[in-house]
């Protein structure tokens, strides 16, 4: 069994919002990323090329944007994007949305494009 402590996490900022990868040091199979996104300032969309990913809301309000549609989420809502889809998630003005990211690939940093536009606002 492996337990990474909250207080071992180091997130880091990212375009739009901050995150950690509890298992970016390890040999695992998966990846997983913590994110919270705060309201403000639109964010430019991103991809994932070799992996779906599944995004569990735990906290907050917001909207997927996926492909060019929107979609309210909220606490409990699990979203599934598929593999090279455009997509981001945006907080809701006056609310953090804190998210759990998983990815079935075992590099994050190598399943992540990061997209010159358009820039989303919620």
């Amino acid at each position: 069994m492996l337990i990474v402590p909250a207080d071992a996490l180091q997130y880091v900022q990212l375009p739009g919002r901050r995150s950690a990868d509890p298992l970016r040091d390890l040999d695992a199979p998966v990846s997983v990323r913590l994110v919270r996104i705060e309201p403000g300032p639109g964010r430019r969309p991103h991809r994932h090329p070799h992996s779906l990913e599944l995004v569990h809301v735990l906290a907050g309000r917001g909207t997927a944007w996926q492909g060019g549609e929107r979609h309210p989420v909220g606490p409990g809502d699990t979203i599934m994007i598929p593999q090279g889809v455009h997509h981001a998630t945006l907080a809701a003005p006056g609310t953090a949305l804190e998210l759990v990211c998983f990815f079935p690939h075992p590099d994050l940093a190598a399943n992540i494009e990061e997209l010159d536009g358009p820039v989303l606002d919620a």
